[in-house]
């Protein structure tokens, strides 16, 4: 659909409905902006860096272009919303007896937080332009749909894919949720972000297994976010030592980046992480079973690699610290139902009879 006529105060309309709905950044972009994505994309796959996330080749084809995820779609409205922590997020990896939980699910599932909020201004700017376009459509994407939002969102300005691979902005640092709003009107788009990543290469310094092949390039099979959410089954020996007491994702290659001098704490309520929580001990996540872990992680991203996995994660974090006071937990755990649990707290117990 063309739209050659624009209302005058289109942008500002829909600027001021994204940041009244907390919405920090906002870019427009066109469907075909990322012709290099799909080949990436496809070079990863086969170097196996998608390790076993299958959806990932089973999506491939979709997620190189959004026109074969909506042949009609003319224009990809990108959205950033801030989640910056107020606290350094790696002080919590000098405290063994804690586990330490990725920032951005220290609070609510963003899924829950953003797709409601996408849809009302989804539903705002179709509002806004039916009367002049009544074949307006719109469809609204958070994380849940294969759409390359990052390289979609550099397209649309508001930032580049970092040497980590993450969305890097001059203005918000490394701590961003994105979301995407496909739309049929074809709209004005905005600049490309430039990489300002330069010579830099402290994210992969500190990346605690190297799972950084080269820059821009992340192997799914040595990175500690993906072997404690979606790799199933034991972690790989080599890879439970560096883990530390990391039990839910990592944050190193996003903390340590410079641009983050910039960022700011998250003002959406839901995000906002004011303070590292204090009801993250080991010993009481040892503890949990299959209801009370539910209950603790009601709404939170945590809650969908379920128990089973959270402890199996607990356990190589028990192991890696040195606590012999919490060895009657892991004992307990040795004779788990789950045999992964089992075989992971064997382990843990084995290492903190060491000390």
């Amino acid at each position: 659909m063309s739209v050659p006529n624009l209302p005058k105060n289109w942008r500002a309309n829909l600027e001021a409905d994204a940041n009244e709905l907390g919405f920090e950044s906002i870019g427009i972009t066109t469907p075909d902006a990322i012709p290099e994505a799909a080949e990436r994309l496809a070079r990863a796959l086969k170097d196996g860096h998608h390790a076993t996330m299958g959806w990932m080749e089973e999506t491939a084809e979709r997620r190189g272009s959004p026109t074969a995820l909506w042949p009609d779609v003319q224009s990809v409205i990108v959205l950033a919303m801030n989640y910056g922590p107020e606290f350094d997020p790696l002080t919590v990896l000098d405290e063994p007896e804690r586990g330490a939980i990725s920032v951005y699910a220290r609070h609510r599932d963003y899924h829950d937080v953003m797709k409601g909020k996408v849809k009302t201004l989804a539903s705002k700017l179709a509002a806004r332009h039916r009367e002049t376009f009544p074949d307006i459509e719109v469809k609204v994407f958070v994380d849940t749909a294969p759409v390359m939002e990052k390289p979609l969102a550099q397209a649309a300005g508001l930032g580049w894919q970092g040497k980590h691979t993450n969305l890097v902005s001059r203005d918000h640092g490394s701590w961003l949720f994105l979301a995407s709003l496909f739309t049929n009107l074809s709209l004005p788009v905005d600049k490309l972000e430039r990489d300002h990543c330069g010579s830099c290469m402290d994210c992969h310094d500190a990346c605690p297994t190297n799972a950084f092949p080269a820059p821009y390039r992340l192997d799914a099979r040595r990175c500690i976010s993906y072997l404690t959410i979606e790799h199933h089954g034991p972690i790989p020996h080599e890879f439970r030592k560096p883990m530390g007491n990391r039990i839910y994702g990592c944050d190193d290659c996003l903390a340590v980046c410079p641009w983050n001098k910039f960022a700011h704490a998250a003002s959406e309520v839901k995000l906002a992480s004011p303070e590292p929580p204090r009801d993250d001990d080991l010993a009481g996540f040892l503890a949990l079973d299959d209801t009370a872990f539910r209950t603790r992680f009601s709404g939170s991203p945590v809650k969908r690699i379920g128990r089973d996995r959270f402890i199996r994660n607990c356990c190589i974090a028990a192991g890696n610290s040195a606590l012999p006071e919490l060895l009657p937990a892991v004992e307990q755990l040795t004779q788990d139902a789950d045999e992964t649990v089992a075989e992971a707290a064997r382990w843990a117990e084995a290492e903190l009879r060491k000390n």
